[in-house]
């Protein structure tokens, strides 16, 4: 082959490279159409295999069968570059050799190309560089052609079809393998990945990630992909407020509770639940007839006593003086334990404050035990939050954090709160141990009432989210392996 061919092959190799784009195209669209029978069977072909060099030969087999073919070639790209991987009626011994190394770099041309090239060739069609096809030929005879594989729009390898003589057709057979390879290789491609060591795996992948990035997306997508591991990591390494919840009820500052004082019954009842009272208020009262009748008889024994201590003073009897002054201090006592329960039967608010327990109004007349507890008093203004906080939290809860309470009432105002106590014990509490937190609500608070129930929130410090999301995990890996390893 001399110069003056050469130079019109080279520039219609640069002629072919510019249509690169739309020959793979083209090679794509050949899957969009419904597979035929060869198609279908070429496909059975690969899948009746499980690993790349036997699919490959499969389909070797069926389209040398198909076509007439004295050899067909099934090659992958690695690289860049065809490398066979099976042939038609043989082993793997028999790809290597001049040859084999001919329809490879047959088959490269035509990769490079993304298109058919087949010898002899049709003179009315545009010629494509087939520089090294022409060297198979003219080292085998008969007639060559080369089809690329393409998967999803990329060539991944080629097909080598060889005859022993010349064939006019192979425009017709160059589309029919065109369409049978647009079915055939996404499985071989498949295989190929399967069987792939995890450092080409790797490998590929990066490649794949590299074009997305370089073609797949504008600038304003890689500028705001490139920022967003590094808001990721800040968002994960930088300290942030860190908060424990705990289910809250509302309690009064104190309360009291009022009791009977004295076995008896039920005379009156001012007031009912919900009652505001001031200190000093008359709350409810104690029938007092049985308490004065024993007032008048120890009234009358202490003034018979001071009486009888006169009679034997003016005697000088000094036996009788002694009996009489005993006796004397026995009734004064007995009379002062009387009134002193007289008095305690009317009961009194200890101090300005609601009640929040304790209907006596249906019990008047009803009889009282001593010490049974009648009516509960708590400040009107006066509030505390008990605060139910794991015991998985409870480490980091300290007097003097502050919080905020969302009850269920007030869902939509949150109520500011400081921590004044925690106590020391725990309990149980749906099925797992808690411990009550105190705290006090900041003033001008709303109005609120006893026993409302929420949630509040109590800020115990900073730190990252990373740990804020994985740090129960790993306590509780940690308790794991330490009760195990002991």
């Amino acid at each position: 082959m001399n110069q003056a061919d050469v130079t019109p092959e080279v520039s219609r190799a640069e002629t072919a490279a510019s249509s690169t784009d739309a020959a793979v195209a083209a090679l794509q669209a050949g899957r969009s159409r419904l597979p035929g029978p060869d198609a279908l069977l070429a496909v059975a072909a690969v899948l009746s295999q499980a690993d790349l060099v036997p699919a490959a030969a499969a389909l070797a087999d069926d389209l040398a069968r198909h076509f007439r073919c004295s050899r067909v070639l099934v090659g992958l790209c690695r690289r860049g570059v065809v490398e066979l991987v099976a042939a038609s009626g043989g082993v793997a011994e028999r790809l290597v050799g001049d040859t084999m190394e001919l329809a490879a770099a047959a088959m490269d041309e035509a990769v490079q190309q993304a298109r058919a090239v087949h010898l002899p060739a049709d003179p009315q069609a545009p010629a494509p560089v087939r520089l090294a096809h022409e060297g198979w030929r003219q080292h085998q005879g008969g007639s060559v052609m080369s089809v690329p594989l393409v998967d999803a729009g990329v060539v991944v390898g080629a097909l080598g079809l060889q005859w022993a003589d010349e064939r006019a057709d192979l425009a017709h057979v160059a589309s029919q393998a065109e369409h049978i390879g647009a079915f055939v290789a996404p499985v071989l491609c498949l295989l190929r990945e399967r069987n792939l060591p995890w450092s080409d795996r790797l490998r590929r992948a990066a490649g794949r990630a590299r074009s997305w990035w370089r073609d797949d997306i504008g600038t304003p997508a890689r500028a705001a992909l490139a920022v967003l591991p590094l808001a990721v990591l800040a968002l994960l390494a930088v300290p942030l407020p860190h908060d424990v919840a705990g289910h809250a009820r509302i309690e009064g500052e104190q309360q009291r509770t009022m009791v009977a004082p004295v076995d008896g019954f039920l005379k009156a009842a001012h007031v009912r639940p919900g009652d505001h009272v001031r200190a000093g208020q008359v709350l409810a009262e104690m029938a007092d007839q049985d308490l004065r009748l024993d007032q008048q008889r120890w009234s009358s024994e202490l003034a018979q006593q001071q009486n009888a201590y006169a009679v034997a003073m003016s005697r000088a009897e000094r036996a009788q003086m002694v009996i009489a002054m005993a006796r004397a201090d026995q009734a004064r006592a007995q009379l002062a334990k009387v009134e002193s329960q007289l008095q305690r039967g009317t009961l009194t608010a200890p101090f300005d404050g609601v009640v929040i327990d304790g209907d006596l109004s249906q019990s008047i007349d009803a009889p009282l035990e001593r010490g049974k507890p009648l009516l509960v008093l708590a400040p009107a203004e006066r509030w505390r939050v008990v605060v139910e906080i794991d015991e998985r939290d409870i480490a980091q809860v300290q007097p003097g954090q502050t919080g905020a309470l969302s009850l269920a009432s007030l869902p939509w105002q949150g109520q500011a709160l400081t921590v004044t106590r925690v106590r020391p014990m725990a309990r149980a509490a749906e099925g797992h141990n808690v411990f009550e937190v105190e705290a006090a609500l900041q003033p001008g608070t709303a109005a609120l009432r006893p026993g409302l129930e929420g949630v509040a929130r109590l800020q115990v410090g900073q730190a990252p989210l990373a740990w804020v999301w994985t740090h129960r995990l790993v306590d509780w890996l940690r308790l794991q392996v330490w009760a195990w390893w002991s």
